[in-house]
């Protein structure tokens, strides 16, 4: 038998969507793995395979669409090594169908927009110092990832976090069962790790990409855009400056519309203006980031 016909190839998904403030994921077997499943040799590519498979499976109609990485170190019960190429895809649908999970449940330390979120982080660092003690490698990365000794915090550290907490024992998927373990949801084989390579890409792409529309309703309040952003960065962001950047690069259009929910001066409906997706910088959209809750 050839190499090719000892492999197995699983498509995996990471279908996102924003709701309630927070990103959630869709999940199967009461949240401990991702939607997967075989590709198709019908399939004329990985990612139209892929939008095929998960609009099917979920009917969501699905916006920008990425592969993120391909896993092959996973045996199959049969002996076959079992490749999966995991995809990011986005969606602005709402509905109640479908196991819908926080992201931060699987990442709680990523949401530092929660005032115990740095409790937790306070865990993390005492447990990490200890186990990159007179190591001065993992002290560094340690440093780095979780902004200390002067680092700043990057918030697109999501996969170079979770993978120390997996290398010093602080997760249950750990090969290593540490005397202490985080308090947070788990997953099957390597589900955690596809899921924490869509954070990083997704709040990589937020700062260059007008990603972020698609996972907004066609129409929407600058307000809603910002807690969108800020969802998916787990950060505050300032509302002045954030509403300044984005009507500078011209990534909206005003409608003649308005959002009437609530009490006060109702608020203007946008839409997303592809003229300038071409622009579209929202690096500095970071910073400063507040702790306190912004007003709308």
């Amino acid at each position: 038998m050839t190499e090719a016909n000892l492999c197995r190839t699983d498509l995996v998904a990471v279908l996102m969507t924003v709701r309630d403030e927070t990103p959630h994921i869709l999940t199967l077997r009461n949240g401990s793995s991702l939607p997967a499943g075989p590709l198709k040799s019908a399939h004329r590519s990985l990612q139209k395979g892929l939008r095929a498979w998960v609009e099917q499976q979920t009917g969501f109609h699905l916006g920008h669409i990425e592969q993120l990485y391909t896993f092959g170190d996973t045996q199959c019960e049969d002996g076959m090594r079992l490749v999966r190429i995991s995809y990011m895809a986005l969606t602005s649908t709402s509905t109640d169908e479908g196991d819908w999970r926080s992201v931060y449940d699987y990442f709680p330390w990523e949401d530092r927009r929660r005032g115990d979120t740095d409790v937790i982080l306070t865990q993390i660092v005492e447990h990490i110092r200890k186990w990159s003690d007179g190591r001065s490698d993992r002290h560094r990365r340690c440093a780095i990832a979780f902004g200390l000794d002067n680092h700043p915090w990057n918030d697109e550290l999501v996969l170079q976090r979770y993978e120390l907490l997996w290398e010093a024992g602080l997760v249950a998927e750990s090969h290593i069962k540490g005397e202490f373990i985080l308090h947070s949801r788990a997953m099957s084989d390597d589900y955690r790790r596809v899921l924490a390579t869509a954070m990083s890409r997704i709040r990589a792409r937020i700062r260059y990409t007008p990603a972020v529309f698609d996972l907004l309703p066609t129409h929407f309040t600058l307000f809603q855009l910002q807690q969108t952003m800020e969802a998916l960065a787990g950060r505050f962001m300032h509302k002045q400056n954030f509403r300044r950047l984005v009507l500078s690069q011209h990534l909206v259009s005003e409608t003649d519309s308005y959002e009437q929910a609530g009490q006060g001066r109702p608020a203007r409906l946008y839409r997303f203006d592809p003229a300038g997706s071409e622009n579209c910088y929202l690096a500095g959209a970071k910073l400063p980031l507040s702790r306190v809750p912004p007003s709308s």
